[in-house]
């Protein structure tokens, strides 16, 4: 995916989906249209209050006129963050509307269709390479004494992309791979700073038994995090239900929760935070729309990653005793999530993590 131009006045262009399968371009006016490949498949106007888009000219496939929408409706949520809602005027296209709203991406407001960013950004499509993979249908299983339901097959290669307009910059997650990121795990599991908290300095063989066996436990997914496919971070991803958080709350089925290594210094700090934190968030709700919550369980001493975590939407329910350590349990909802908009940056933008 290409840097796109942050001008406010100039044309600037707004990558689409994990493969950069549309990209939307304004001109420095009203003008807008959205792109695939080199071929131009809508045209769209901005009014002057830019808070209504008007189709000029669209596809007839409604599938086709509807991606092209949402991804327009993206850019303009992702140049505005201050935009609560976007009318659309499809006058003598009705059927998009239509499709629009028996989707869920737009609502009825008055005699509007609007677009609203909470629901836009629940299209899996616009983010996840697999997207039209579904989730598992549920059915219940036991592992090692505890009943969970069964886990879908995990993915390999990249699972999710975003563009993240205040850096110009594609974020990425990609499944770990031993032959591919052993090296580079090694050299961030032995950085002093990760094994302050991780614990998890060793030589090459440990951290191959390391990976290889997150890689095979079904409940956990390891994870490369990168800015424009530069590595910068280690991400593993688990069902709450199977894992040892599990006894210390009254875990859902599908409550999911993460670690991170954030292992290259040029990536930490406000800006990269605001971008990685809401992305796999983001992620972890659009793999399956049953997750309705996001654990987490920091050291209670790592009093800057609690702050970071608060600003980011988590609540602090409560402290407990691992065999390892002292911990904070601490808990996202998916409602808070996507109602108050929490992919995009907090006023008081948080600061690095380990």
């Amino acid at each position: 995916m290409n840097k796109a131009s942050s001008s406010a006045t100039g044309p600037r262009a707004f990558p689409i989906g994990p493969h950069s399968a549309m990209t939307v371009v304004q001109d420095g006016g009203g003008d807008v249209r959205v792109a695939a490949g080199p071929a131009t498949v809508m045209r769209l106007r901005l009014d002057e209050r830019l808070d209504r888009l008007k189709v000029l000219d669209a596809p007839d496939d409604l599938q086709l006129a509807m991606r092209a929408v949402s991804a327009a409706a993206e850019a303009m949520f992702g140049w505005r963050p201050s935009l609560d809602r976007l009318a659309l005027d499809s006058a003598g296209r009705e059927s998009i509307a239509r499709e629009l709203i028996d989707h869920g991406v737009a609502v009825m407001a008055g005699a509007d269709v609007a677009l609203l960013p909470e629901l836009v950004m629940q299209r899996r499509d616009n983010w996840l390479v697999n997207a039209e993979r579904p989730p598992m249908p549920q059915l219940h299983v036991m592992t090692d004494g505890k009943r969970h339901p069964r886990r879908s097959p995990k993915p390999k290669g990249k699972v999710y992309a975003r563009f993240i307009p205040w850096l110009a910059e594609v974020i990425s997650f990609r499944v770990a791979d031993v032959d591919g990121d052993l090296h580079l795990l090694h050299r961030w599991m032995n950085d002093p700073r990760v094994d302050a908290f991780w614990n998890e300095a060793g030589d090459l063989e440990k951290h191959r038994r390391y990976l290889s066996g997150i890689l095979a436990d079904p409940h956990m997914l390891p994870l490369i995090g990168c800015f424009d496919d530069e590595p910068f971070g280690y991400f593993e991803l688990y069902w709450a239900k199977e894992n040892r958080i599990a006894p210390f709350y009254d875990a859902d089925d599908y409550d999911r929760g993460w670690h991170v290594v954030v292992g290259e210094d040029a990536y930490r700090g406000r800006r990269y935070i605001s971008a990685w934190l809401p992305s796999l968030m983001h992620y972890m709700f659009l793999d399956d729309c049953r997750t309705q919550r996001i654990v987490g369980e920091p050291a209670a001493a790592h009093s800057q990653q609690l702050r970071n975590l608060e600003l980011s939407g988590f609540a602090k329910i409560k402290n407990f005793d691992f065999p390892h350590k002292r911990a904070t349990l601490v808990m996202l909802l998916r409602e808070r999530f996507f109602g108050d908009r929490l992919w995009l940056p907090a006023a008081t933008a948080p600061t690095a993590t380990s």
